[in-house]
């Protein structure tokens, strides 16, 4: 039973340890793979909150560009179809030239023409233009400022399109917006902070890569870096419940292992205790039983004279009453587990101990005193016959373990604190600290080899303890200095 039991503890160790080991494995994989995402994502963010930035920059340049080329006074727009394809093809020329190159026929015009347009038009009509603006600053314009490079259409537009990139720079506010709904798209309720230098303090923060926002870019740089909360700390923030729940799995895994062990554990050691207690039991019978017999068998062969046959019915009749004794006390703790008892005598313990000490005196030869402080009564609610049974089997307990040439006894009642206290005190073999609260457990014997030939079943002080128990009393177990021990109960 013992290797099974050693197999079944071996082999729920594994099992346990094995859900703990996987438990703490998925949580580290969960980690990892939450922080290595948050990294990536707050870079994929501020990236795309970057070009939504410049992209909005560049929408406003279109604009202004539109304005611009509407204006007469800044910029002149016309067209032909003095071309091989007989196509119309419109042309772009400052309205007034900074410089008298400018004049030549090398630079004076920009042409270009427009694939869906098919009218042939020789000269410029209000929705020609229109459509003009359209196609060159939302598709040529736009097309080539996403290059970071500005051409010189004219000398006028170029020098109008320098001045207005030079001039803009990073929207702080605008890329605060923008980052703010790409962190929410991707699920990071994280507060942050746009910088234009690094700020290196990875034990509070993450600083994200750095992103170039100059609208000249790759010719011209304007770095950008997002600060934000430390993963790890977006990670236990995010995933707490995850967290809380997996280490409650953990928690109640080992709580039901330990539980299952010691249950285990329980249940083998009151496969022991019943053992031991069949045992004894059989022991305890068959001791009187075979006297029984023999002495009977004496008898029915034997002719004795009067005297003699009295002798041995006399031995039949005490191994008859010791019998009745073992059986009433398992049939004392039997009744005792399932029926109770009930408690509303008026108990006078003066009285009760004093019946005590009397039988107890005449049947055996022991120095045994009661004293109780003149009290002239103690009245406790309680059952009268069990609680005679109880004080009694302690009483027997202490003349039974004790081997001493003269037995002593000293039963003392008192009364302090609103408490009624009996101590029941001998010179016997005491017992060690390590025991004093096991022998009240069931069918527990601390001399399991019967050195001193001591019977018993281990029932005595467990049903003791019961009795006390219902009668709402502590029971106790001191030394009694360097011999012996005190029985202290307390009403």
């Amino acid at each position: 039973m013992q290797k099974n039991m050693r197999f079944v503890v071996v082999l729920m160790s594994c099992c346990v340890l094995g859900i703990v080991c996987l438990q703490l494995y998925w949580n580290y994989r969960s980690y990892k793979t939450v922080t290595k995402n948050f990294k990536a994502e707050v870079n994929q963010a501020l990236n795309n909150a970057v070009n939504s930035e410049m992209e909005w920059w560049r929408n406003q340049m279109v604009k202004q560009v539109k304005i611009w080329l509407a204006d007469t006074s800044l910029f002149t727009i016309d067209c032909d179809i003095k071309n091989r394809d007989s196509n119309t093809v419109f042309t772009l020329q400052d309205t007034h030239p900074r410089f008298l190159e400018d004049t030549s026929r090398r630079t004076k015009f920009f042409k270009i023409g427009l694939a869906k347009f098919t009218k042939k038009l020789r000269k410029i009509t209000p929705e020609a233009k229109e459509i003009f603006i359209n196609h060159f600053a939302e598709i040529v314009f736009k097309e080539d400022i996403k290059k970071g490079i500005v051409y010189y259409y004219t000398q006028g537009l170029g020098d109008s399109i320098n001045v207005m990139m030079n001039a803009s720079k990073v929207n702080l506010q605008q890329l605060d917006k923008y980052l703010k709904q790409e962190l929410k798209t991707k699920e990071i309720n994280s507060s942050f902070t746009i910088n234009a230098q690094a700020i290196k303090d990875a034990k509070n923060y993450f600083v994200s890569e750095k992103v170039n926002a100059s609208l000249r870019r790759p010719f011209e740089k304007e770095w950008v870096q997002l600060t934000l909360e430390n993963p790890n700390r977006f990670y236990f923030r995010e995933m707490k419940w995850i967290i809380i729940t997996s280490l409650l799995l953990i928690g109640i895994t080992i709580f039901s292992f330990i539980y299952t062990i010691k249950t285990l554990l329980r249940q083998q050691k009151l496969v022991l205790i019943k053992d031991q207690f069949i045992s004894n039991m059989t022991h305890e019978f068959h001791t009187p039983l075979s006297s029984i017999q023999v002495t009977t068998e004496a008898l029915e062969r034997f002719s004795f004279d009067i005297e003699t046959q009295k002798q041995y019915l006399e031995i039949i009749k005490q191994q008859a009453g010791k019998l009745n004794n073992l059986t009433a006390q398992i049939l004392q703790n039997a009744k005792l587990e399932t029926l109770g008892i009930t408690i509303q005598e008026d108990i006078d313990l003066i009285s009760l101990l004093n019946e005590l000490t009397e039988e107890f005196g005449q049947r055996t030869a022991i120095d045994l005193s009661f004293s109780h402080q003149n009290l002239k009564a103690a009245i406790i609610k309680g059952s009268r016959n069990d609680l005679k049974n109880a004080l009694s089997n302690l009483l027997d307990n202490a003349y039974k373990y004790n081997f001493s040439p003269l037995k002593e006894i000293r039963i003392v009642l008192s009364h302090k604190n609103n408490h009624y206290q009996i101590r029941i005190s001998d010179n016997g073999i005491g017992i060690p600290s390590e025991f004093r609260t096991k022998i009240f457990e069931p069918f527990f014997r601390i001399n399991a080899t019967d050195n001193h030939d001591v019977k018993g079943y281990g029932l005595g002080l467990s049903y003791v303890k019961k009795i006390m128990d219902l009668h709402k009393a502590s029971l106790t177990v001191t030394n009694n200095g360097s011999k012996g021990s005190i029985f202290t109960i307390e009403f």
